[in-house]
């Protein structure tokens, strides 16, 4: 089968589509054939080796976190799937990955996929929609009429962000460029701010019960909108090489988060993108022999909205 490897760490030259042998799925795992995968920014890092110390790989190493398809071989052991069945899942970030025309995982990590969207499509939901669903529910704990500030509300987790807390019943603040203001507002945004054109710390007004921060940040920026979390708010940061700031005194935490594969919460994803309730975004649809130019324009900072990666055998 064809599959994108590299056997080095560096620049998105050390990928290459080769020809590798099929994975046969072992106990509690099923074989799946990919319709899709996405481009996620940690891919660049992990490509890149930043990412050597907390997430060692085996090289070669297939990309992908991602991963919508097919079942079409199962482990021993496996009750849950049947060989047809349409699977979304978040891989871990250790193993090969979804950047091929089939892959194993454990059958426990998956989810049925949506419905309503195109399977190849559903590659754009895992890591980036649990990554905003942790970050309001299992991390900020957003409540009804809470206001929450969301800086990078026009990236891939803003996205779900913003439409999560909306639907939640939250005031929403959202930072995006002039490019993107629209989207934003209509994923449910009560208030957008132009970041390139004002100072956001200025901009806002009233205190919020959360911020949560998807972008890079300077540390002055940092803490001038920490500042405007109220006593016993929270920080939710994604961004972990900028730690996020807290006040003991009074009572503002601060987190910085690292996604979990979760199939339950990705369950209640998939249901509210079948009820029409929550929109997966995808900006592009490429061959898997195009990933490397994906991670080129990623590394060089030309490439915008949610890609997804689709194998080219039938």
């Amino acid at each position: 089968m064809k599959a994108i490897q590299f056997h080095e760490y560096g620049t998105p030259d050390v990928l290459h589509l080769e020809d590798v042998d099929v994975p046969a799925p072992g106990a509690s795992q099923v074989r799946i054939k990919a319709a899709g995968t996405s481009f996620n920014s940690v891919d660049g890092n992990i490509r890149a080796g930043f990412m050597q110390d907390p997430m060692p790989l085996t090289l070669p190493h297939t990309p992908g976190l991602d991963v919508a398809g097919t079942v079409d071989e199962l482990g021993d052991d496996v009750t849950t799937w049947q060989v047809g069945d349409a699977v979304v899942g978040f891989l871990p970030f250790t193993v090969d990955g979804a950047a091929a025309e089939h892959v194993v995982a454990s059958a426990d990590s998956l989810t049925a996929a949506p419905t309503s969207i195109p399977l190849a499509d559903a590659a754009a939901l895992p890591l980036v929609g649990l990554t905003a669903w942790q970050a309001l529910f299992v991390h900020a704990d957003l409540k009804v009429g809470q206001r929450i500030l969301i800086s990078g509300a026009s990236g891939a987790v803003g996205g779900y962000a913003v439409q999560l807390a909306a639907a939640t019943g939250a005031h929403v603040i959202a930072t995006a460029g002039p490019s993107s203001t629209d989207d934003v507002r209509a994923h449910g945004a009560d208030e957008v701010v132009d970041h390139t054109t004002i100072d956001v710390a200025s901009a806002v007004t009233e205190p919020v019960d959360v911020l949560l921060n998807l972008a890079p940040i300077e540390p002055d920026a940092f803490a001038a909108l920490a500042g405007l979390v109220a006593d016993g708010g929270v920080v939710v940061n994604t961004t972990v090489w900028m730690p996020a700031p807290s006040d003991d005194a009074r009572g503002v935490r601060g987190i910085d988060m690292y996604v979990a594969s979760d199939p339950r919460q990705l369950a209640e994803l998939v249901a509210r993108v079948d009820a029409g309730e929550l929109t997966v975004d995808v900006a592009r649809r490429v061959p898997l022999a195009e990933l490397p130019d994906v991670h080129a324009a990623a590394a060089d900072g030309t490439l915008t909205g949610k890609v997804v990666i689709v194998p080219t055998a039938g």
